[in-house]
C-alpha cells in the first residue's frame, strides 16, 4: 500500500481523549489572560521589521550608491530578510493566525509573492500535506522528492546517501531557488492529489495568478537592479546566489531540526491505507523542539516550537512559550512523548546523527 491511498484516517479510539482535553485546557488559558490566539498588534511591528531587513538593502542596492562588496553583503542580508518574512510573516499569514481580521491576513500572506513563492501552492504544500500528513512518505513535501537526499527509512537508499550528512546542508541552501520551477511543476502533482481527495485542485484563476507573479517577481529581483544600477549579470548573479543561499540555509536547517531528527516517527500506512495512530498523537511522535536563545526564537517565528505549532497551527507563534508547559504537561499525564532538545546544538547535532543513520543499510 503506498502513501498516496485516498482517503487515509488517522485510527486510535484508545488515546483519541488527549488532544480534546489539550484544546479545551489552552481554551481555558486564553480566556483567563484575555488574549486574542492571533498576533495582532506585536506580529504587525514584527512584520514590519522582517519585511524591511528584506527590502531595504534591495532599495539600497537599487540606489547605485554602494559599492560592489557592499551590495554582496546587502544581498546577504536580503536573504535573512527572506528567511525573517517566511518564518514570522507570511507563515502566520497563511495559517490565519496572524490577525482576527482576514484581510489582514490575506494581506500579509501576499509577502510570499514577494520571495518568488506562491500563497496557493504553498496553503497546499505546507498547510494541507505537511502539517496533516506529517513525515508521512510520498504525502509530505518537505522530505519526499529530494532526490539527493533520504528523509525517510521508507525511501529508496542509494549510496550516495552515505554522504548525505556532508553535503545536506549545501543542498539546503539551494531551497529558494526552486520557488521558480518548483511552484509550477507542483501544479500537475497537486491536481493528481486532489483526484484522491487528498488536496484541492488548482483553478484557472490561481494557475493565472502564479505566472503572472512569476513574471513580477523576475522584474522585481532581476531586471530592475540590472536597469537601474551597474551591476553586470554576473555580479548580478552572484548577488542573488549569495541571498537565495543564505536564506534556504536558515529556512531549511530550522524546518529539518522539528521532523529529521533521532527521535521522530516515520509512520507506514496498514492494509487499508490508514495511520493507525490519533493526528494529534501522530503530531507529538513526528515533531521535535529545541530550545533556543530569546532573540533566536522571535526571529525563526517561534518555530522552534514545532510541537504547539502542529497541534494548534491557528494560534500565532507569539504564544507557543507560553502554552508550550500546557502541551507537555498534558502529554506526560497521558503518558505521552514530548520530545525536545535542550539546544539549537544539540537539535542540529541530532538532525546530522539522523541523516547518517538514514545514509546506512
Amino acid at each position: 500500500m503506498t502513501a498516496t491511498a485516498p482517503h487515509l484516517k488517522f485510527l486510535n479510539k484508545e488515546k483519541s481523549h488527549f488532544f480534546s482535553a489539550l484544546r479545551s485546557r489552552i481554551d481555558q488559558h486564553f480566556q483567563q489572560e484575555g488574549f486574542s490566539k492571533t498576533g495582532e498588534q506585536p506580529i504587525l511591528f514584527k512584520s514590519l521589521f522582517m519585511l524591511a531587513l528584506y527590502l531595504v538593502p534591495y532599495l539600497l542596492i537599487l540606489s547605485n550608491e554602494v559599492s560592489e562588496t557592499g551590495m554582496l553583503v546587502l544581498s546577504a542580508v536580503m536573504g535573512l530578510g527572506i528567511a525573517g518574512v517566511g518564518m514570522s510573516v507570511m507563515h502566520d499569514a497563511n495559517h490565519g493566525s496572524f490577525s482576527s481580521r482576514s484581510w489582514i491576513n490575506q494581506c500579509f500572506s501576499g509577502s510570499l509573492y514577494l520571495l518568488g513563492g506562491n500563497v496557493y501552492n504553498w496553503k497546499i504544500q505546507h498547510n494541507t500535506l505537511h502539517h496533516t500528513y506529517t513525515n508521512i512518505d510520498q504525502l509530505d513535501s518537505d522530505i519526499t522528492g529530494k532526490p539527493f537526499l533520504r528523509l525517510s527509512n521508507q525511501q529508496r537508499l542509494h549510496r550516495m546517501h552515505r554522504y548525505q550528512h556532508v553535503y545536506a546542508f549545501l543542498l539546503y541552501g539551494l531551497m529558494t531557488f526552486s520557488f521558480l520551477v518548483k511552484d509550477i511543476r507542483q501544479v500537475w502533482d497537486f491536481n493528481q492529489k486532489a483526484r484522491q481527495r487528498l488536496t484541492k485542485a488548482f483553478p484557472l484563476s490561481q494557475i493565472l495568478i502564479l505566472i503572472a507573479s512569476k513574471v513580477l517577481y523576475l522584474f522585481f529581483i532581476c531586471a530592475l537592479p540590472l536597469l537601474v544600477t551597474d551591476l553586470t549579470v554576473w555580479q548580478w548573479l552572484i548577488g542573488y546566489l549569495v541571498m537565495n543561499f543564505v536564506a534556504g540555509l536558515v529556512l531549511s536547517t530550522i524546518f529539518q531540526l522539528a521532523h529529521v531528527v533521532e527521535e521522530v516517527v516515520a509512520p507506514t500506512l496498514n492494509d487499508d491505507g490508514n495511520i493507525e495512530n490519533a493526528w494529534a498523537i501522530h503530531q507529538l511522535e513526528s515533531t521535535v523542539n529545541f530550545s533556543s536563545f530569546r532573540w533566536l526564537s522571535w526571529f525563526i517565528g517561534g518555530l522552534n516550537f514545532q510541537i504547539e505549532h502542529h497541534l494548534f497551527p491557528s494560534i500565532s507563534h507569539i504564544h507557543y512559550p507560553a502554552i508550550a508547559p500546557i502541551v507537555q504537561a498534558t502529554a506526560e499525564e497521558y503518558g505521552l512523548q514530548y520530545h525536545q532538545k535542550a539546544s539549537l546544538v544539540e537539535a542540529i547535532g541530532s538532525h546530522i546523527s539522523q541523516l547518517k543513520k538514514l545514509g546506512r543499510p
